[in-house]
């Protein structure tokens, strides 16, 4: 299943927010800044990833549920395996 790209906005936004995120966590760790801090800003980064991986599985079933699609069946249980692994 394909999803335009005018429909992952926010994934992109919550991808680009983890890249910030991961940035820091690089630089912290270079800086051998306080392992809490570095922990801190490393669990913010894995939530944004977790929240990129669940927006982009929510936009894919809800184009499987309002597209006229003869794989409709196939591309749910893909999103729900997907969805899963996430969880």
């Amino acid at each position: 299943m394909e999803i335009p790209a005018q429909d992952l906005d926010s994934v992109l936004k919550r991808l680009r927010r983890a890249q910030g995120q991961l940035g820091a966590v690089i630089r912290m760790i270079e800086e051998e800044r306080d392992c809490r801090e570095v922990l801190t800003q490393l669990s913010a980064c894995s939530k944004a990833l977790d929240r990129a991986g669940f927006s982009l599985i929510s936009t894919g079933m809800q184009r499987c549920l309002t597209d006229e699609n003869p794989s409709r069946d196939e591309d749910l249980a893909a999103m729900e395996k997907l969805f899963l692994s996430l969880a």
